[in-house]
C-alpha cells in the first residue's frame, strides 16, 4: 500500500504541474476553444451572469489541461505498480502502452478540436438564427467544448483497452468480431452522449473513427493472443532406436 500511495502521489504531482501550467497559460488556451465557434460566426462572444462562473471556468480549462498534461505519468506509474506480477516480456510492454495511450488520446483530442467540433458548432450556431440569436454563457460553451474534447480523447483508447483483453484472455479476437453490431451501436451512443447535438452528421464523425478503432483493436487482438502450446498428445514423439 505504501507503494501504491506513492505512485498516485506522483501521478497527481504531475497533474498538479500541468494544472498549474495551464492556469499560467488559461486565457490563452480559453482564446483557442473559442476559435472554432469565431470561425463561424464572426460576431461570437461569451459572457459570464454569476460572479464565480468565469473562475470556475478558468480553474476547469486549468484542470483539463493538468489531466492531459499529467495521464501518461498516471499511466506509467500505475503501470509500474502492477509489473512485479508480470513476465520479463510483459514488461516491457509499459513503455509501449503509456507512449501508446498518449499518442490514441492526443489523437481523438486533436480529431474533436479539428474534425468534430467545427460542424457541430456550425449546427448549433446556426440552428434557429432567423428567431434568435446566441447569447452563450462562458460556462456551458467551455463545459461543452472540454467535454468533447475530453471524452474523444478516451474513446481513442478503444484499440489499447480491446488488445489489452485479448492477452489476457479474457476475451478474444473472434468474440470481438462476431460483437461488432454492439460496437456500432455503442459507438453510436457514445457518440449521442459525448456531442450533444442531434446532427446525425456531428455524431457519424465522432461515432465512425470509434468503429475503425475497434476495429483496429480486433487486429491488435489476433495479433496479441497468446498462442497456446500443444498438449502433450500432439508433440512429436521421439522415433525408437534402433
Amino acid at each position: 500500500l505504501e507503494e501504491l500511495r506513492w505512485r498516485l502521489f506522483v501521478g497527481a504531482l504531475w497533474v498538479v504541474i500541468g494544472l498549474a501550467i495551464s492556469a499560467a497559460f488559461g486565457e490563452r488556451i480559453i482564446q483557442f476553444l473559442k476559435e472554432p465557434a469565431e470561425a463561424r460566426r464572426p460576431d461570437f462572444s461569451l459572457q459570464f451572469i454569476e460572479p464565480f462562473e468565469f473562475v470556475m471556468t478558468y480553474f476547469r480549462v486549468s484542470l483539463l489541461g493538468g489531466l492531459i498534461f499529467g495521464m501518461p505519468m498516471v499511466v506509467y506509474q500505475l503501470l509500474m505498480f502492477i509489473s512485479p506480477g508480470l513476465t520479463r516480456q510483459e514488461r516491457r510492454w509499459v513503455w509501449g502502452t503509456v507512449l501508446g495511450a498518449s499518442i490514441l488520446f492526443m489523437s481523438g483530442c486533436a480529431f474533436a478540436y479539428y474534425v468534430a467540433l467545427p460542424p457541430a458548432l456550425s449546427f448549433l450556431l446556426q440552428f434557429g438564427r432567423d428567431i434568435a440569436q446566441p447569447n452563450i454563457r462562458i460556462g456551458s460553451y467551455i463545459d461543452f467544448v472540454t467535454r468533447l474534447i475530453f471524452w474523444t480523447g478516451v474513446a481513442f483508447e478503444v484499440p489499447l483497452i480491446v488488445a489489452y483483453l485479448a492477452r489476457f484472455r479474457i476475451v478474444n479476437w473472434r468474440q470481438l468480431l462476431r460483437w461488432w453490431r454492439m460496437a456500432v451501436v455503442g459507438a453510436f451512443v457514445l457518440a449521442a452522449i459525448v456531442t450533444p447535438s442531434i446532427d446525425p452528421v456531428t455524431q457519424s464523425l465522432v461515432a465512425g473513427p470509434i468503429i475503425a478503432l475497434y476495429l483496429l483493436g480486433v487486429g491488435l487482438a489476433w495479433a496479441l493472443e497468446p498462442k497456446s502450446q500443444p498438449s502433450p498428445s500432439q508433440r512429436p514423439t521421439d522415433l525408437p532406436a534402433a
